[in-house]
């Protein structure tokens, strides 16, 4: 009796498994927002400014005689100043050189490499460079909204997993996937960040809409309304597809795996029900626009130079070597390489989230069915070899730009699924130590996100030329100061780690003494 009273109250704790984790990933974005100098994060000066005008009206930049790229003007008190990046790639030195944005030494436009890209996501963030003149204070608030949205789609991910009873390793999972690297992109002017909060959503969401589809798992579907499921999913389908220029194969690629895990009976239903359609209507008008901009603007990138970057004008084959070759290094920048990728984190730290991501792999590689073990090994394939066939097939054209970030969402799907898979009767065999080792591996990750926190604020505040000691006379300071943010985020993410390992004990405890009516977890 009491597992079922505890399985009815589930369904109240649905707005607390999304208030929550929004309250805790809006903070600790909003802190990574305020930690490092503007523009320091790849790109942001040009998606910032193309925000800027295209709230003013100029959705595209214009193409001016002698200009490499589409040109953007810029408002007065957001005029642009290139020693505002003054420090970049030397990693020794501190931001205290950098011109402050907006300060009337720049120019009043910026030729903009990302002038023509997929305007939607540059009309949610950058409306609050409306509201002031000043233009540090204006790109600080656009960081803040871009953190906003992707905390409320990371939400949606913790709301929709942790919404059956069949979660007792998703909180481990779950706080793999809102790492340092993607928090830090959140608390940018980068549409990357939400692109993989977007993708983390849809995961989630769709996974669980389509177990609701399979009536053999009645007794533990999502304890969330379907149309709930269905708006999570649609919504999030539609940002990750228009994110960026490659969104719409992101999108084919998360849906087809999602169908994959969940089987072919829940796939028939799913395909068969009328009411469905309205919902894949808006999701297909949704990414047929990315598809119609991305066409009508070359959005994917006009034929670069022989000095623009490395490889251009080579095969297929040459371009997916290449991309094998670099894949340790692409790991290391999904782990948490910051600033324009001069920003590693020490060695060690890699060493203690590699560990924890290793063991909840192998867990689900050893403790769980084949077709687990498939999903698993898929997902690590595909982090690898869907971004290397990607790069090769455009290698010729754009050269070798790839980045880790640009597949992080691939690759945080690993720890997701393994978490999932071993959340499921097919884990049954290492049940009994969900809970252990999800303490441990959620102390690790905290440390993990708490140390790179500082790293990158002591890079900025002093440089690694100095040592810590330097950082109480610092050259720079964010807003706040630094102790403040470390303070707050120390905070933050010690909130964040006892929430989600209490919830996996109670979610472990639901499970192991469960009796569920179906009723009870029907939304």
């Amino acid at each position: 009796m009491s597992a079922t009273v505890d399985v009815t109250r589930q369904r109240s704790h649905s707005a607390g498994t999304f208030w929550i984790p929004f309250a805790f990933v809006a903070v600790l974005a909003c802190l990574w927002a305020l930690a490092s100098p503007l523009f320091s994060v790849p790109d942001e000066n040009a998606h910032a400014t193309k925000a800027i005008a295209q709230v003013r009206g100029e959705l595209v930049g214009a193409a001016e005689a002698g200009k490499k790229y589409l040109v953007v003007d810029l408002p007065p008190g957001y005029h642009y100043n290139h020693s505002a990046m003054c420090y970049l790639f030397v990693p020794t030195k501190s931001a205290h050189c950098a011109a402050r944005f907006g300060d009337g030494t720049g120019t009043a436009y910026f030729e903009n490499w990302v002038g023509a890209y997929n305007p939607i996501y540059y009309y949610l963030v950058g409306w609050p460079s409306l509201l002031t003149d000043n233009g540090s204070v204006g790109v600080y608030a656009m960081r803040i909204a871009s953190a906003l949205l992707g905390a409320l789609l990371l939400a949606w991910a913790f709301q929709a997993a942790l919404s059956s009873i069949r979660a007792r390793w998703l909180p481990f999972g779950l706080l793999l996937v809102t790492g340092p690297m993607v928090l830090y992109l959140l608390g940018s002017v980068n549409p990357n960040g939400v692109e993989i909060a977007a993708a983390a959503a849809l995961w989630a969401s769709l996974l669980r809409l389509l177990e609701r589809h399979d009536d053999r798992l009645e007794a533990v579907w999502s304890s969330l309304p379907t149309w709930y499921l269905w708006l999570i999913v649609t919504v999030s389908s539609i940002l990750l597809a228009n994110a960026r220029s490659v969104g719409p194969l992101w999108l084919v690629v998360v849906v087809g795996a999602c169908v994959a895990i969940t089987g072919l009976r829940a796939a028939k239903a799913f395909f068969t029900r009328g009411r469905n359609y309205l919902w894949i209507g808006a999701i297909a008008v949704g990414t047929l626009f990315a598809g119609v901009w991305t066409l009508a603007t070359n959005g994917a990138g006009a034929q670069a130079g022989t000095a623009d970057a490395p490889l251009v004008g080579k095969g297929f084959f040459s371009g997916f070597a290449a991309m094998i070759r670099f894949t340790p290094g692409f790991l290391q920048q999904q782990l948490g390489v910051f600033g324009w990728l001069d920003t590693p984190l020490p060695w060690i730290l890699y060493a203690a989230i590699s560990i924890a991501i290793g063991v909840l792999v192998l867990l689900a590689l050893t403790g769980t069915n084949r077709h687990s073990a498939i999903v698993i090994v898929s997902a690590l394939a595909a982090s690898i070899l869907i971004p290397a066939i990607v790069q090769a097939l455009t290698i010729s054209r754009t050269g070798l730009i790839w980045q880790g970030r640009y597949g992080l969402f691939l690759f945080l799907a690993i720890p997701l699924l393994a978490a999932w898979m071993l959340s499921t009767p097919a884990g049954a065999r290492v049940a009994f130590l969900s809970v252990r080792v999800t303490w441990i591996g959620l102390a690790l990750a905290g440390a993990f996100s708490i140390v790179a926190f500082f790293a990158v604020m002591r890079r900025y505040v002093t440089g690694f030329g100095e040592g810590i000691g330097a950082m109480f006379h610092p050259d720079w300071q964010p807003p706040l100061g630094w102790e403040v943010l470390l303070g707050l985020y120390i905070l933050a993410v010690a909130g964040f780690v006892l929430w989600l390992g209490f919830r996996a004990r109670r979610i472990a405890a639901l499970d192991d003494g469960r009796t569920v009516p179906a009723a009870a977890l029907r939304g």
